[in-house]
């Protein structure tokens, strides 16, 4: 299948670790144009060597950008489009919040996951918009989290600001349709990235058991008896982002291996 993706402009935020990377792989490895961006410039750099290096794609590179800082956003944008000329798909990914109950989390807490896991998404989504409105198309996938279909224990964070990225998608997938404009929300299961790794570790010390033995209990749940990779579910967004995708709009993915039962 032709993903029609040769030469075209890619932003991925959070792209130099995880599944940001691994859909900017998928992305470098179908000859688009990808710019990747996070807080970690040495972390970006070697990520951009890697991927030239593996898919044989010289046209990757990066910008040092915190979501949070809308100018920071503004000046991604800009490269991208000062680059290409345009802006053709947008991932839009942030790291997840910390994982905590009610009662743990403060004011200040409820303000960094807003400002990281929503605000952002918007913030970026606005900038690119008019590129897509312009050339009458253009894709964006917000990658969430299961909780956007199942609240996960312990999650407070994501399973309060995950939901509304589900509803900005919709929303924006009803305004902009007629722009051919697509937009969907994925959300990962238990995929083997750094942050489930982080909360296998928060789930051990609170148990009093070993990381091993929480993700064996975790690998059982899952209908497919294992822990996803990265790149199975960077397949799924890179074909949701594509020009293969010509009618798939406002709807809500999870990529689990059949983790979460509700319908």
């Amino acid at each position: 299948m032709d993903l029609f993706l040769k030469n075209k402009s890619v932003i991925v935020t959070a792209g130099s670790k995880g599944l940001g990377r691994a859909i900017a792989t998928e992305f470098a490895r179908e000859g688009a144009t990808v710019l990747i961006a996070s807080r970690d410039e040495k972390n970006l750099q070697e990520t951009v060597a890697s991927i030239k290096k593996e898919t044989a794609n010289e046209n990757v590179t990066y910008i040092v950008c915190d979501v949070k800082d809308p100018d920071a956003i503004k000046a991604m944008v800009k490269k991208a489009s000062d680059w290409n000329g345009t802006v053709d798909i947008l991932i839009n990914n942030a790291g997840g919040p910390p994982a905590g109950k009610f009662l743990d989390m403060a004011d200040e807490d409820w303000y960094h996951a807003f400002e990281l896991n929503l605000l952002s998404f918007i913030r970026t989504t606005r900038e690119v918009v008019p590129f897509m409105k312009k050339q009458q198309r253009g894709h964006i996938v917000n990658i969430a989290s299961s909780s956007i279909k199942q609240s996960l224990d312990n999650l407070v964070l994501s399973n309060t600001m995950r939901p509304g990225i589900v509803g900005l998608s919709k929303s924006l997938s009803q305004e902009l349709g007629g722009d051919n404009i697509l937009i969907n929300a994925v959300g990962p299961g238990t995929i083997e990235t750094d942050r489930i790794s982080e909360l296998n570790q928060h789930r051990a010390s609170e148990q009093g058991i070993s990381v091993e033995e929480v993700k064996t209990k975790a690998e059982q749940l899952v209908p497919m008896n294992r822990y996803g990779q990265p790149a199975e579910f960077a397949k799924a967004i890179v074909f949701l982002a594509s020009g293969a995708n010509t009618y798939i709009t406002g709807q809500s993915l999870i990529v689990d291996g059949g983790l979460i039962k509700a319908l």
